[in-house]
């Protein structure tokens, strides 16, 4: 008992100067960094090179000395002949969006539109590689803004779909003048869903008040602490029918093919039954997708990468750092426990 005890408090006391570190860090770096914006830097690659890479590293492998030199061989032909008549080829930019419950990604997503807009023309192509389960509202109704610019400066969108891209999500895919999705990817949602606890009937039990004061008769609707009325009730449930029929508005304006009634219910399809509700125009996955488009057109894959704040980066580093601290003190409390 004696010895587990010294060791919790050494333990505490650690703790306390490595949370004591963490935060006069955290301190200096928001000194430094104050009044300073982020910034970040477009990375671009041409994935026609990454192809061709992955394509002469199998040959190399699968063919014969012979037969590689012959292939090398016309191969410098034909670029020797394209050098002297270079063909027109089409461009495609190629962007990614991860997204989680705050469209976060709309950060680097808002960048990258607006790099390519600065040159693309219209006969060339912008393909999304979409992956998201919605989230927020207000957050994806701008990351799906971003998107209408593509289509407003009349440039084709194409949205491919490999994995999700359901609720928030879909209002993004929508946007595109063609859908393409994978066979058991997971596409719908067009619905709304808000989920609160309410505590009321517990405080009230220990007898504490929760006052709650508003200018406005509907300022506050349902809360957490206080007591939720009928009215209150009615009125957040009209809020999100109205939300749930602009969100119905804005899929049928940007796929009139849509029976929009039938499937806005909060349903999700995989990517076979989508396809029979229109909700996507092909199966296909991006990769199929981008590999045949590499042997016409020349493809772009754009990525604004943001620049980390020093604040963000020593506040990122000490949390790592504090992480792995516990999780290695952890361990060796389990493994005194099985000596």
């Amino acid at each position: 008992m004696e010895f587990l005890s010294e060791y919790a408090s050494f333990l505490a006391k650690t703790l306390t100067l490595v949370v004591a570190i963490v935060v006069v860090l955290v301190a200096i770096a928001a000194t430094r960094g104050k009044g300073r914006r982020g910034s970040g830097q477009l990375q671009v690659q041409k994935l026609n090179d990454f192809y061709k890479d992955l394509r002469e590293r199998l040959e190399q492998s699968v063919l014969s000395k012979d037969q590689l030199k012959a292939t090398r061989k016309a191969e410098a032909k034909a670029a020797k002949q394209e050098k002297k008549a270079p063909p027109s080829k089409p461009r495609v930019f190629v962007l990614d969006f991860d997204g989680d419950i705050k469209a976060s990604a709309t950060d680097n997503l808002r960048h990258e539109v607006t790099a390519l807009l600065s040159m693309a023309k219209a006969d060339d192509e912008v393909v999304l590689r979409l992956e998201s389960g919605g989230g927020m509202v207000h957050s994806y109704g701008l990351a799906s803004s971003q998107l209408v610019r593509i289509r407003d400066a009349g440039i084709p969108l194409t949205v491919c779909v490999d994995k999700v891209a359901a609720s928030g999500g879909y209002m993004m895919a929508c946007i595109g003048q063609k859908i393409l999705s994978a066979p058991f990817a997971i596409l719908g949602s067009i619905g709304v869903v808000a989920q609160l606890p309410n505590v009321h009937r517990l405080l009230k039990k220990h007898e504490i008040d929760f006052e709650v004061l508003t200018a406005g008769e509907y300022k506050r609707t349902l809360t957490v602490f206080g007591e939720n009325t009928e009215k209150g009730r009615e009125k957040f449930q009209e809020d999100l029918e109205t939300t749930h029929d602009l969100f119905k508005g804005f899929v049928a304006r940007y796929r009139p093919q849509l029976d929009i009634d039938a499937i806005a219910t909060g349903e999700v399809w995989l990517g076979m039954a989508a396809q029979e509700r229109l909700l996507v125009d092909e199966l296909k996955t991006s990769d199929q997708y981008l590999a045949e488009r590499a042997a016409e057109a020349e493809l772009f894959h754009l990525h604004f990468a943001q620049k980390k704040s020093l604040q963000e980066r020593v506040g990122l580093a000490a949390s790592m750092a504090l992480d792995r601290f516990v999780l290695t003190w952890l361990s060796r409390l389990n493994q005194q426990r099985f000596w």
